[in-house]
């Protein structure tokens, strides 16, 4: 928690689309919905619409700020607050996973930005993701917390590859040095392969698009963080498919990739 995954998913999703990839983002964070207050969205229906029969999930799903060119962001918004929606059933998490089988012709990336913590709603997701990104930042709780989660993950569940992304960072020796010191903990007690997959600096710009409710990469594409997000979207571009489905649903889209 705290870590900024919220900004990071909306952010990487635009950058992606910015390169012509059609993404659609799924705010996961059933109790606590942000996407939609950071970009400053009013839907008239959520994902607990959904899940009351009201709609199908067509219905629900919103425009992200426009982008330049062919590719787009679309956002699935959740609930916020509402307990019914963080104690999700499984068979409720498999119908919302399988509903997204309506939507194969037309996505290219699934970002799933999940809650903060181990709980079963997170597992869930990040299961069925074929990369999980877990991010950090230079908090004493930070790394600790990322290590849980890997550790229930690999223990649990079997998954053996994630890929770290250090957030908020000073420097860029500040964002090897958490991931340096996450791996530490992970190879003494864990057979799990962890990829650096870069850091984002801190940048006053982010706070100001907070603030404008405006994602960064809509305001300020070419800040020091913009750039940050850009590149990241370029190597997320050239991580290999995995060779078959993940986890324990079939999978349909090109890439899921969830925010850890």
């Amino acid at each position: 928690g705290g870590v900024g995954k919220t900004n990071v998913s909306v952010n990487l999703g635009l950058a992606l689309a910015g390169r012509g990839q059609r993404v659609l983002l799924l705010d996961a964070d059933l109790g606590l919905a942000n996407v939609d207050v950071l970009l400053g969205l009013r839907p008239a229906r959520t994902l607990e619409s959904l899940f009351a029969g009201e709609c199908e999930l067509q219905d629900i799903i919103v425009d992200g700020p426009p982008v330049p060119g062919s590719g787009s962001l679309r956002i699935i918004p959740a609930s916020s607050g509402t307990q019914s929606m963080v104690q999700l059933g499984d068979a409720q998490h498999a119908g919302l996973i399988g509903a997204f089988s309506e939507l194969v012709n037309e996505l290219d990336v699934l970002i799933v930005d999940t809650a903060a913590g181990i709980s079963g709603s997170v597992i869930n997701f990040v299961r069925a993701a074929q990369e999980v990104l877990v991010v950090v930042c230079d908090e004493p709780s930070s790394v600790t917390d990322a290590y849980a989660l890997i550790k229930v993950l690999h223990r649990d569940y079997g998954l053996q590859a994630f890929r770290v992304l250090a957030n908020q960072t000073r420097n860029s020796r500040e964002g090897k040095l958490l991931y340096e010191r996450l791996v530490a903990t992970t190879d003494r007690f864990l057979d799990v392969l962890l990829h650096y997959a870069g850091d984002i600096p801190h940048d006053e710009s982010l706070r100001k698009a907070v603030r404008k409710q405006q994602a960064l990469m809509a305001l300020y594409p070419d800040s020091p963080a913009g750039k940050a997000f850009t590149k990241l979207a370029e190597s997320v571009a050239m991580w290999p498919l995995p060779a078959g489905p993940r986890g324990h649903l079939e999978f349909f889209v090109e890439q899921l990739v969830g925010m850890a």
